[in-house]
């Protein structure tokens, strides 16, 4: 597990070369990298999204496509066509950007819900259909879709079936003044992006998501982010509750992160750290939570301090 840790720890530094004062957002990705998940970034264009990704793919020494979103781009276009060869009079299949370790779906909110349908299989399957047939992701297998916020023009709402498929939700952010000043100095003459080397395989990254599943969640802890998930079914402010599928994702998350940490226990400081990076984007407010300028992080701050947190020991033991 040391050795895990050293390790991603000089990813993360490898990247932070290249994004100026984002090491949270950085660390996060990470965590739904080898949780098994994916990522939805949002915030402004330029902020250093799209950097980010092409920098965690480099730092991974892994296949890298990207996917810009379009409004006229079809679903073939993202898992691949088949076509016909006139010399061979077979039909031969070319993978779409979508078989790839790492794929960055650029401005996934520009595009029409039934092409933005076209990765809902791969998200949660780590599979295509294409013509019938099923064809399995090569692993490790991670999206990072950014998007601008649906008040800029051009733009379509994700379904909310799509947002439940990203582990995480982030926001970027822009940088402070003085990141911002060292941004200009590392962009003066070259992109810092060129220098970045490969500090992990793919075979490492596949170790580490192997041992995320071993890390000890106890029972104390599973309840705990069952009355979060539960409190947001029945609370006044939102209209659509956390499923099934969101109280996995904060274990798998929380697995990850306390692996990231050097331990091998999940705390209930981690389900609390992660909750609104993990459930905020699968609540759909009410229309007076809306009117009233309320964010679903916002609602998910105020369960947090609602629902009691479990005592438990720092040290724990398997059963």
């Amino acid at each position: 597990m040391v050795q895990a840790v050293d390790r991603v720890e000089k990813v993360i530094k490898a990247i932070e070369h290249v994004v100026v004062g984002k090491r949270k957002e950085v660390e996060l990705s990470l965590v739904a990298l080898f949780a098994g998940g994916h990522v939805l970034l949002e915030d402004v264009p330029g902020v250093g999204k799209t950097m980010m990704v092409k920098a965690i793919a480099r730092t991974l020494g892994a296949e890298f496509k990207r996917i810009q979103f379009t409004p006229d781009l079809l679903p073939s276009d993202v898992t691949g066509v088949s076509i016909y060869n006139q010399h061979t009079q077979q039909f031969e299949f070319r993978k779409g950007p979508i078989m790839a370790n790492v794929v960055l779906a650029d401005e996934i909110n520009r595009t029409s819900p039934k092409t933005q349908s076209a990765l809902l299989e791969s998200l949660e399957e780590g599979s295509v259909t294409v013509d019938g047939e099923t064809m399995l992701l090569e692993k490790p297998f991670f999206v990072m879709a950014t998007q601008n916020p649906i008040e800029y023009a051009g733009t379509f709402p994700l379904p909310e079936a799509q947002l439940d498929r990203f582990l995480l939700k982030l926001n970027v952010g822009y940088p402070t003044a003085v990141e911002e000043l060292d941004i200009l100095n590392r962009l003066q003459h070259k992109s810092p992006l060129e220098e970045i080397e490969a500090v992990m395989t793919t075979e490492e990254v596949i170790d580490i998501q192997s041992d995320v599943v071993n890390v000890l969640v106890s029972e104390d802890v599973k309840k705990y982010m069952i009355d979060l998930v539960h409190e947001t079914r029945g609370h006044r402010s939102i209209e659509l509750g956390v499923s099934p599928r969101g109280t996995i994702a904060l274990m798998k998350t929380a697995q990850a992160y306390a692996l990231l940490q050097g331990r091998e226990y999940v705390l209930p400081d981690d389900v609390k750290y992660l909750a609104p990076y993990v459930l905020a984007h699968r609540v759909m407010l009410t229309a007076e939570t809306k009117m009233a300028n309320r964010t679903p992080e916002e609602v998910i701050y105020s369960i947090l301090e609602q629902v009691q947190v479990p005592v438990t020991q720092r040290r724990l033991t398997r059963s």
